[in-house]
């Protein structure tokens, strides 16, 4: 691989990164104005007739396995969008941001007991170091975790199962052939919609459609922070070593700290800054093995 495809691929994933830890700061904003289940509704309705328009091709080649695989990946997915939109109302951006982020440590130990796959040593370090990460960002004086952390916390144990659910997928079947990641991807929007939808009828009924003044930010999460997105970590992981697009996919949570920050929705103190840094660490040791250190 030569040096212009490589910085492009750092450049990509790098920017899905920027784009996602600003996401925190837009739904924030969004979700006080837009019911929580209406929103997914919208902004996975319109990523996902994006992307069909953009990859319908790909869609033809799917056959019923691809809808099966879609099916349970999109209820996956919506069970963590929903858990972290619910915890992001009682929460800062950041503190959203960075307790979404353990779901890089949770995922090792639930393919421990699904799939037999012993966790290392580095998982386990990881682990510990998560823990204690969360306890200072999330625990308050009566030791208490609050209801908008611990349903953060919950939408990284979708997130997590999510990821098993794709590697799964995309895993050559009997056929000798495995799922097309953006077909899925697809597939998977689509059922998200359609749930959304559907629980917006059953819980916000008398929920008003959003007012223009919503819209722009409606749309940044569609076609940047999603359907972007996307595209931006398809082609960065594909030019870029799977340890270093650990690294650079994980700063997402310290972009979404970052703009919090800087616009003032929340303030750093030490004990925060703290338990983000230890969170960091154990997702860059879970994700990466510390491989980058290790000579050849």
């Amino acid at each position: 691989m030569d040096n212009k495809h490589s910085l492009g691929g750092r450049l990509a994933l790098l920017t899905a990164a920027i784009i996602w830890g600003s996401s925190f700061i837009v739904m924030k904003d969004a979700v006080a104005d837009v019911p929580v289940f209406q929103l997914l509704a919208i902004r996975f309705t319109l990523a996902g007739l994006l992307l069909s328009l953009i990859f319908h091709k790909r869609l033809l080649r799917g056959g019923t396995s691809l809808l099966r695989h879609g099916a349970v990946c999109g209820v996956l997915l919506l069970s963590a969008y929903a858990a972290q939109t619910f915890g992001l109302m009682t929460t800062t951006p950041g503190t959203n941001a960075f307790l979404t982020a353990v779901y890089c440590v949770m995922t090792p130990f639930l393919a421990w007991s699904f799939y037999r796959k012993r966790p290392s040593a580095y998982n386990w370090i990881a682990a510990v170091l998560c823990v204690a990460g969360i306890g200072m960002i999330s625990l308050s004086g009566d030791l208490r975790l609050g209801k908008g952390e611990a349903l953060t916390l919950l939408s990284g144990l979708f997130y997590a199962l999510h990821i098993l659910a794709l590697s799964r997928f995309g895993e050559k079947n009997g056929t000798g052939h495995s799922d097309d990641p953006i077909a899925l991807t697809i597939v998977q929007f689509t059922v998200v919609a359609a749930l959304s939808w559907g629980c917006t009828l059953l819980t916000e009924r008398g929920a008003a459609f959003p007012a223009p003044a919503i819209w722009p930010q409606l749309l940044y999460l569609t076609v940047f922070a999603t359907a972007l997105t996307l595209v931006l970590q398809s082609v960065g992981q594909s030019l870029t070593p799977p340890s270093q697009s650990a690294i650079l996919l994980s700063l997402e949570s310290v972009f979404g700290v970052f703009f919090s920050v800087l616009l003032g929705r929340e303030s750093l103190t030490l004990q925060l800054g703290a338990g983000f840094a230890l969170i960091f660490v154990s997702v860059i040791i879970s994700e990466t093995q510390l491989s980058f250190l290790r000579r050849r």
